[in-house]
């Protein structure tokens, strides 16, 4: 994108977080919804498909243009960005590395307008670290494909419109090479969403159980076409790397916005007649926290344009989703504290995002997946024992 108009879509972001969501976040919080106007707001603005290419409506942004995007809402609560995070990443993104023409022809333009909601079905109750032993198969019946099995945690469920489903096809290839991936729309016959989750934070983010029983598609639904048989793991993998600096870079506007909330406190509460702020060891707290922002967001930013130039696509978005959601728990933590018993209390700004903060560690894989993956790609067969 030209400078002048990135740096327009930035300013307007800017404003809508700031004058718009932040005075709403504790109803978000409270009512565990995402009011019908910000959501509106959101479409035109175009933020349900920043990420994707221009030719299907969407504004084509880079990854180093999406992560300052991304610093932008991450000074919210993080279900401002999960509303159309999916249509932005992992789920638009399935179309963009694996579709057919058709197939992104027929979806792109509308999951980038909004209008169509769109969530990535891979998670499983017993397959989320490792999605390789995903047990939801599908068996060609003539020219349907049968889907039977279950999903876990999908976010955006509850709304979605359509469904980007992972489901063995090959139970005898090996675990990473039998698996492909189906769009099946909401409202198909034998698919269930379960009611949606009540998890620790994150409120207005909604997630829920998915399930396929016998629930049939035509064989254009299969991702990619004939081409697309068996190649849904490497897709999903592909996917989730982007999305792993999509969300680092959220990670990072959180821990700005909590950095400003210490620094606010401690300019104006008084402890013994004298400002929080003139203790050192408050003081230590909050220099510790700028000094995680700064590193969090220089983090980001190199992963970012090592993911553009596609010299680390594997590495960089490991590396920078485990120090990045390590960092906000870190400064989350440290923002409680500065707050002291303020901090405990529903209602103030720091304890709700130190709810928020603690999904950053599990989800789009946890640290310890991470860590195991940059350790085995630096190591390689020293790895294996």
């Amino acid at each position: 994108m030209d400078a002048a108009d990135f740096s327009a879509v930035l300013s307007e972001v800017r404003r809508f977080v700031r004058d718009r969501v932040v005075p709403l976040e504790a109803e978000i919080d409270e009512k565990d919804e995402m009011p019908a106007d910000i959501r509106e707001a959101a479409k035109k603005m175009g933020l349900f498909g920043f990420a994707l290419p221009e030719e299907y409506g969407g504004l084509g942004l880079s990854m180093y243009e999406e992560a300052q995007l991304m610093f932008e809402l991450g000074y919210t609560t993080p279900s401002l960005r999960s509303m159309f995070g999916t249509n932005n990443g992992i789920a638009g993104h399935v179309l963009m590395v694996g579709g057919t023409e058709e197939q992104k022809a027929h979806w792109l333009p509308r999951i980038a307008s909004g209008d169509v909601l769109a969530s990535f079905a891979l998670t499983e109750p017993d397959a989320g670290s490792d999605p390789s032993t995903l047990t939801t198969k599908a068996y060609l019946d003539g020219d349907e494909w049968v889907i039977n099995g279950a999903k876990r945690y999908i976010t955006n469920a509850p709304l979605a419109d359509v469904f980007m489903v992972f489901a063995r096809t090959d139970p005898d290839a090996p675990r990473t090479r039998g698996i492909s991936t189906f769009l099946v729309p909401a409202g198909t016959p034998g698919l269930t969403v379960a009611p949606k989750d009540h998890k620790m934070g994150q409120f207005g983010a909604w997630t829920a159980d998915v399930f396929f029983d016998d629930v049939r598609v035509p064989a254009s639904a299969l991702v990619g076409g004939e081409d697309g048989l068996n190649r849904g793991f490497s897709t999903a993998m592909g996917c989730i790397a982007h999305g792993r600096v999509h969300i680092s870079a959220l990670m990072v506007g959180m821990a700005e916005r909590l950095v400003d909330e210490s620094v606010a406190y401690a300019s104006t509460r008084k402890q013994s007649g004298k400002l929080i702020g003139s203790f050192q060891l408050v003081q230590g707290l909050i220099a510790d926290s700028q000094t995680d922002y700064y590193a969090g967001r220089a983090t980001v930013l190199e992963a970012a344009r090592a993911f553009d130039a596609g010299t680390d696509t594997k590495i960089g978005p490991s590396c920078t989703k485990y120090f990045a959601s390590e960092m906000v728990w870190r400064v989350a933590d440290r923002a409680v504290q500065v707050h002291g018993g303020a901090g405990y209390m529903r209602g103030v700004a720091v304890e709700r995002f130190y709810r928020d903060a603690r999904l950053f560690r599990i989800y789009e894989g946890t640290s310890q997946i991470q860590q195991v993956i940059i350790a085995k790609a630096l190591l390689g067969e020293a790895a294996r024992g």
